[in-house]
C-alpha cells in the first residue's frame, strides 16, 4: 500500500514562489563591485526571475537540458539566474572564476555551456580564452555601463535583456530529479570533476540547512553571503534565505577584512558564512581596529577547511561572536555535518566544550557517515579510531558529470571522501586530515591539521600549513609553513617547538620551520598543500 499523499515536487521553482508568497518584503543588499549598494525585495526578485526566464526562452533559445555558465560575484542578479535558469529546466552551471584559465576552458567545454553571464569586472578572464571556447552562443554582462567595451562576440547587458522582457511566466512543471545545478571540483588532484545537483536535493538541503541544529535561521536574521555563489552554490544559502525569510546581503568583490566588517556594521548582518581564511582576516582586523558599537553578528558558519580552536575562543571572547564548525564536500552540496553543542555538554569544562566545537559535528537528517579502515572494515564511533570517511544520503552525488569511473565509490554504494576523521558515540565527527596529506614518520600517524591549528594558537603565528617531506631515517617528517603577525620579536623555532609541546608527543612535533609571507591558498581559500609541496621538491621551501 502507499500512501495517499499528494504529488508536490521539490523544486527551486517552489522556494521561489514561496518567498514570493511569504516574504516578498524581505530584502535582498547588494554591495557591488563598483562600490555602490544596491537594495530590492525578493518581491522584485520573483518579477525579474520571471523576467529572466522568458529572456533564457525567447531571446536566448535557451531549452530543458541545457547547460547554462555564470562566472560573477555575489549579488542579486547572480542569484535571478539561481532561479531563472533551473526554473526553465536548464541547468544553472557556476563556473570558479579562482581556477586557472586553462581550468576554466576545460570546465566549459566540458559542461557545453549554451550561454554565460559574466560580471563586467570577470569579462578579461574570459576574454583569454573565448577564442578557445566551442559550445557559447552569446555572453551576457552583469553590471556593465553602456559604453562598456569587450573583445568577447554576440554579447549583451543583462539589464537590457531583461527590460525587453514581460514579467509573466508560466513555471514548467519539472520532475524534482531534474538537473537544476552544477558545479565542478577545484581539481586539486587532477582536472576539475563535474557535480550535478537535483531540484530535490537542492529543496532538501535547504531544509535541513535551515534548521536550529544546523544554520539556524529564520525571518529574523540578516545573513551574509561571504562563500562564493561560484563555489558549491554559496553553500546553498540563496536557497535557505528564501524560505526562512532571512535578508540576504551580497558582498560581491568586497571580500577585504575592513569591507567585510563594514558591510557587517551597515546592514546589521546577524548570520554568516565563510572559510576559516576569511574569519582569520577579519578576526585580525577586528582586534587591531576594534569597532565603537559592537557588531549585530551572532554568529558565523564556517567550513572548506580546519578552523582552529584559538579563533573559535578569540571571537566569542573578545567581541562575543559564535564560530559554529561545518564539513561538507562539493560532491555533498555541501554541507553534510555542523557542531553545535547539546544540553548534556553544558557540564562540560570551558576546554572541553570548545574541544567539541572545534570538530566537524553530527550529521544532519538525511546524511549518513561512517569510518572505514584501508582493508574495508567499518570502524567503531569511539572518537579514537580514524579511518576513511564515507557519506550518503539525499544530497549526496552517485556518480560525477560524463564520468564512467566509480573510484570514488564503494560497493555498496557510499562515497569515499578522501578525509580521514574520527566518529565519538555521540556522532560527533572530526577530520585529522586528508587521506594524502597525512604524514606517516616512523610508522605512527601524525595529523597535520592538528599541528596547523596549534600553531594558530601561539600569539605570534598568523597562519601556519604543515606537509610530509622525505627522511632517510623516518621516511617522512612534518615541516610546517608559518606566516608570522609581524617581523619584530618572531618566535625562534625551538620556542614554536616547545609550544606545541604542550599537545604533542616528540615524534609529532615538526623540526623543520619556514617563514613565508603567505601560504599558497587554493582557488576556495584552503591551504594550497600541492603547492607548497612543489615548492620544496624543487629547493623553494625548506
Amino acid at each position: 500500500m502507499q500512501g495517499l499523499m499528494m504529488h508536490y515536487p521539490l523544486t527551486t521553482n517552489t522556494i521561489l514562489e514561496y518567498g514570493n508568497q511569504v516574504f516578498h518584503h524581505k530584502r535582498i543588499i547588494s554591495h557591488l563591485p563598483d562600490g555602490t549598494r544596491h537594495v530590492y525585495t525578493f518581491g522584485d526578485l520573483y518579477r525579474r526571475c520571471k523576467q529572466l526566464a522568458n529572456a533564457l526562452r525567447h531571446t536566448l533559445g535557451v531549452q530543458a537540458g541545457d547547460v547554462v555558465g555564470t562566472f560573477a560575484w555575489n549579488h542579486g542578479p547572480h542569484v535571478e539566474l539561481y532561479y531563472g535558469i533551473s526554473g526553465i529546466g536548464a541547468i544553472c552551471h557556476t563556473i570558479n572564476i579562482r581556477l586557472s584559465p586553462q581550468q576554466i576552458e576545460y570546465i566549459i567545454n566540458h559542461s557545453e555551456d549554451k550561454v554565460i553571464f559574466v560580471d563586467a569586472t570577470l569579462v578579461p578572464l574570459l576574454e583569454q580564452i573565448a577564442p578557445l571556447i566551442e559550445t557559447v552562443r552569446h555572453y551576457v554582462l552583469i553590471n556593465a555601463p553602456e559604453d562598456f567595451k569587450t573583445t568577447l562576440q554576440n554579447t549583451l547587458r543583462y539589464e537590457d535583456l531583461l527590460a525587453e522582457q514581460p514579467d509573466e511566466f508560466e513555471w514548467p512543471e519539472l520532475d524534482e530529479q531534474t538537473a537544476c545545478g552544477m558545479c565542478y571540483t577545484s581539481g586539486t588532484t587532477g582536472l576539475p570533476k563535474g557535480v550535478v545537483y537535483s531540484h530535490r536535493s537542492t529543496y532538501l538541503h535547504a531544509m535541513a540547512i535551515m534548521a536550529p541544529n544546523a544554520g539556524n535561521l529564520s525571518s529574523r536574521d540578516v545573513a551574509l553571503l561571504i562563500v562564493p555563489q561560484f563555489h558549491v552554490m554559496a553553500w546553498g544559502f540563496p536557497y535557505v534565505c528564501l524560505l526562512a525569510g532571512t535578508e540576504m546581503v551580497m558582498p560581491s568583490s568586497n571580500l577585504q577584512p575592513a569591507a567585510l566588517i563594514r558591510i557587517l556594521q551597515q546592514e546589521k548582518v546577524t548570520k554568516a558564512n565563510g572559510v576559516p581564511t576569511i574569519w582569520l582576516g577579519i578576526y585580525q582586523e577586528l582586534k587591531q581596529h576594534p569597532p565603537a558599537e559592537p557588531l549585530a553578528l551572532q554568529e558565523y558558519v564556517v567550513g572548506g577547511s580546519a578552523l582552529p580552536k584559538s579563533l573559535i575562543e578569540g571571537f566569542e571572547k573578545d567581541f562575543g561572536i559564535r564560530g559554529v564548525h561545518a564539513w561538507g564536500m562539493t560532491e555533498t552540496s555541501p554541507l553534510g555535518t555542523l557542531s553545535r553543542l547539546q544540553p548534556k555538554h553544558d557540564g562540560l569544562t570551558e576546554n572541553e566544550q570548545l574541544n567539541l566545537r572545534a570538530k566537524q559535528g553530527i550529521p544532519f537528517p538525511g546524511v549518513e557517515i561512517r569510518i572505514v579502515s584501508d582493508e574495508g572494515t567499518v570502524l567503531p564511533w569511539d572518537g579514537k579510531t580514524m579511518g576513511e570517511l564515507q557519506v550518503r544520503g539525499a544530497w549526496t552525488i552517485n556518480a560525477y558529470f560524463k564520468t564512467a569511473s566509480k573510484g570514488n565509490f564503494t560497493n555498496d554504494g557510499w562515497f569515499r571522501t578522501g578525509d580521514v576523521s574520527t566518529i565519538d558515540a555521540d556522532g560527533y565527527m572530526e577530520i585529522k586530515d586528508r587521506t594524502k596529506d597525512l604524514i606517516k614518520s616512523g610508522g605512527e600517524w601524525i595529523s597535520s591539521v592538528a599541528l596547523e591549528s596549534a600553531l594558530m594558537a601561539h600569539p605570534k603565528v598568523r597562519e601556519a600549513a604543515v606537509i610530509a617531506i622525505p627522511d632517510d631515517k623516518w621516511i617522512e617528517r612534518p615541516l610546517a609553513s608559518v606566516v608570522l603577525f609581524g617581523e619584530t620579536d618572531p618566535p625562534s623555532k625551538e620556542e614554536l617547538m616547545d609550544f606545541l609541546a604542550r599537545d604533542f608527543v616528540s615524534y609529532q612535533i615538526p623540526h623543520d620551520f619556514v617563514f613565508l609571507d603567505e601560504v599558497p591558498k587554493t582557488s576556495v581559500g584552503k591551504f594550497d598543500k600541492r603547492e607548497l609541496r612543489r615548492r620544496h621538491a624543487i629547493g623553494e621551501l625548506g
